[in-house]
């Protein structure tokens, strides 16, 4: 018999079992009979063993700076540099050729950026000032 390995995500109701090992659901009121694998250690520094700065929802936060990407894009927003910095070259380029999407575009990005819902290239906000 195989043991089955730990979810990725911890399914709504479980919890880590009181008596020290594996998990058990809890209905509201009670632990329940119902137990499991052992859950996913989630911690500042990402799922164990992955290193990586997670956010409220456990996804993975960028290394960039949203202060820089927030700088970058108040004053040279029209050309784009705060694209470039988070490695969204293509769509820097197009900032860069359009004049910042019309003057639209680019204030769009920066109330992203200040309020902490911009990503980077590879799909991480930017949270970190």
């Amino acid at each position: 018999m195989t043991v089955p390995a730990a979810p990725r995500e911890i399914p709504p109701g479980w919890y880590p079992d009181p008596n020290g090992t594996g998990s058990r659901y809890w209905d509201g009121a009670a632990w329940t009979e119902q137990v499991g694998p052992a859950l996913p250690v989630m911690s500042p520094m990402g799922p164990a063993g992955t290193g990586a700065i997670v956010d409220e929802w456990g996804m993975p936060i960028s290394p960039r700076s949203r202060l820089a990407a927030a700088i970058l894009c108040g004053f040279l927003g029209v050309l784009g540099l705060h694209r470039f910095y988070t490695g969204k070259i293509g769509t820097g380029i197009l900032l860069l050729l359009t004049g910042g999407g019309l003057g639209i575009w680019w204030i769009v990005d920066f109330i992203l950026i200040c309020v902490g819902s911009f990503r980077d290239k590879q799909d991480r906000r930017l949270l970190n000032w």
